[in-house]
């Protein structure tokens, strides 16, 4: 009787075990209560104007008529481009590149170039953005047979300005079959250049960067001269261009430019501060060499004040590299859990705060090319001392099983202060765009803001961090890419919770910095920030209050407090070692290594010097491998003891 009651006992514990192992395997059961809720038949129902059944791709936002709101630039690759505008009083987003030679719009259609990318930005400091579209022509890599177009409002009309005669004798226009394309201000002038992440024929396409021949053009008269400066710059590479994003990554302020890309290794091009670029993938760990990279975007998980890198791998493992400084080394670790990083056909991958409650989410949009693969989403949660946790959410109406997915974006097109998700569709099937809208977090509060450079434009690229009163330190990037063929909204959109914002500081790319207080009505509004002309406007002349873990400057901007040096005595003596942190500061143990070693973040244990992140398994994975292969070794011993029992 002792003996059963024993194997029962046991077969009990080990189907425990295998219920623990199933979770941690899999980061955890997804959460049942849907984010997105599709209103795609509200405000945009599938017709022959505004969304016909087609086959698209990029997404980008933008002010495409300049009245103040965005519009939705979408790729279209067996039909127009679309340029859809929200319009308040019906409720409904509708294209105005309307099939009218008459109409100022009607260019962006452009319906022959089988557009794949899509990008926009101020290449000519006129303080209005210019709209780019990638285009195949049916070209898988190498040589096209219909160029890309570059679109400028001039002459009361949108018009190709690689078209002009004299772009035509430069032969500046891309005439490759190419993939991703983003905006780079690579010399922190406010001009953009565009970055072409073509997709190279051995030594046919290497990626290229148009920007304005500011000595060649006059811009009041409509002169617009361009160069393809690749070479100049050192981006002129061989390889299968994915992706593209574009943001202060290494830099504390300059632009620099992440690829991932296929059937070679990524790069990490670092700004030299003179508008040239060195690769620094390798060394810092994510050249990722044997994976094949879609989509990407910028974002600070952790909130140390470092940007992290999200990117998708075609049906390979995805990644969440955090970046990390030892010794003054920049490296990335990959800290994606098994589920995370799980392989799908992967296209457009989106950082942002869906339901504003300060933790970002990041969203994975498949393409179902051979079966179902439902878009996954997940929630990256800032933990204290700790890599972030990743949770599982269900994205409702948004994970389209069905969905053939190839681009995506997100803005607040409506205004209510919740981000609207954008997703196209496309390549193996004809299917209309879809349009969702967030349920989760409708009472949070939040705060949108949109820097301007010195021409009045957009500041792609600029870094923005929002200071608030109980959770510290927020950071943003306006990606001058992202996505995957895509561009986000040129917008800072920080959910806050319950929390409210005390200043903001915004770092445009020539390094420029502005600092400013955020009265308490100002909450749930839409910020616009103006470049600073002047060094003494840097600080508007209001109270700034800097939170907990920073402190005004002599400067007037929110700094880090050293609380290591500020009070030396900080740490317990069973751990003595102080480590200063962005707003805060941690313990460790003071643990000693050998030569060619040195302490981890945590003072546990001593690790090589040199380490490569790149392609190994992450800590987590490593976690999960070493757990599931104690808990089969329980399991069979369980299994082996109940069947003796028997």
């Amino acid at each position: 009787m002792l003996q059963a009651h024993f194997f029962i006992t046991v077969s009990k514990m080990m189907f425990l075990v295998l219920l623990l192992s199933i979770v941690l395997c899999c980061g955890g059961a997804q959460r049942s209560e849907p984010m997105f809720t599709a209103i795609t038949n509200t405000v945009l129902p599938p017709d022959y104007e505004s969304n016909p059944t087609q086959l698209n791709y990029g997404v980008a936002i933008t002010d495409v008529d300049n009245d103040g709101d965005f519009e939705i630039v979408v790729a279209g690759y067996n039909g127009p481009n679309l340029v859809l505008k929200y319009i308040k009083e019906k409720g409904r987003l509708v294209n105005i590149a309307v099939d009218e030679r008459s109409s100022p719009y009607y260019p962006l259609r452009d319906r022959q170039g089988n557009a794949i990318g899509v990008t926009a930005c101020d290449i000519d400091g006129d303080g209005g953005e210019e709209i780019y579209f990638l285009n195949t022509n049916n070209a898988f890599s190498g040589m096209a047979t219909y160029s890309d177009k570059l679109f400028k409002f001039r002459n009361g009309r949108w018009e190709d300005i690689l078209s002009d005669d004299i772009n035509i004798r430069r032969g500046v226009a891309n005439r490759f079959a190419g993939r991703s394309v983003a905006c780079i201000d690579r010399k922190g002038t406010g001009r953009y250049s565009i970055y072409i992440a073509n997709y190279a024929d051995r030594k046919v396409g290497a990626h290229a960067l148009i920007e304005l021949d500011e000595a060649a053009s006059d811009v009041a008269k409509g002169v617009i001269v361009l160069s393809n400066v690749a070479a100049e710059a050192g981006v002129n590479k061989y390889t299968g261009g994915r992706g593209v994003t574009v943001g202060p990554i290494l830099s504390s302020a300059a632009s620099d430019i992440f690829c991932d890309n296929e059937n070679g290794p990524n790069f990490l091009f670092q700004n030299k501060g003179d508008g040239t670029f060195a690769d620094m993938a390798a060394s810092a760990g994510v050249d990722d060499a044997y994976q094949h990279g879609r989509g990407v975007a910028l974002a600070d998980f952790n909130r140390d004040g470092k940007v992290d890198i999200v990117y998708g791998n075609w049906n390979g493992p995805h990644r969440l590299f955090l970046q990390m400084s030892t010794n003054g080394k920049v490296r990335f670790r990959d800290i994606a859990t098994q589920k995370f990083s799980m392989p799908s056909p992967i296209r457009t991958v989106i950082a942002a705060d869906f339901d504003n409650d300060q933790e970002l989410e990041v969203f994975f949009n498949n393409i179902a090319y051979r079966g179902s693969s439902a878009n996954r989403m997940f929630r990256v949660g800032r933990r204290e001392h700790a890599d972030p946790f990743m949770e599982e959410l269900n994205p409702g109406d948004a994970s389209e099983p069905e969905g053939r997915g190839t681009g995506g974006a997100v803005t607040d097109f409506d205004g209510d202060g919740m981000l609207d998700l954008i997703l196209s569709h496309g390549e193996s099937m004809a299917q209309p765009l879809s349009v969702f809208k967030g349920k989760q977090g409708l009472k949070n509060n939040w705060l949108r803001v949109i820097p301007r450079t010195k021409y009045g434009s957009f500041a792609r690229g600029a870094k923005v961090v929002l200071y608030t009163k109980k959770s510290g330190a927020h950071l943003r990037i306006i990606d001058g890419g992202s996505g995957y063929l895509c561009e986000m909204e040129p917008v800072a959109h920080f959910g806050l919770g319950k929390d409210e914002a005390s200043s903001l500081e915004v770092t445009w790319p020539d390094g420029r910095i502005f600092t400013r207080g955020i009265a308490e009505g100002e909450m749930n509004s839409v910020l616009e920030i103006t470049y600073p002309l002047d060094e003494d406007s840097v600080t508007k002349p209001t109270a700034i209050e800097c939170g907990q873990g920073f402190s005004l400057n002599e400067n007037g901007h929110c700094g880090d407090i050293d609380e290591c040096i500020q009070y030396p005595f900080v740490c317990p003596r069973e751990k003595p070692i102080c480590i200063n942190t962005y707003g805060g500061y941690k313990c460790r143990p003071n643990r000693r290594c050998n030569r060619g070693f040195e302490p981890n973040e945590d003072g546990t244990a001593c690790v090589a010097q040199v380490a490569y992140f790149g392609s190994y398994p992450s800590s987590a994975s490593r976690f999960h491998a070493h757990f599931l292969h104690s808990s089969a070794t329980l399991l069979a011993l369980g299994l082996y003891l109940h069947i003796y029992s028997l």
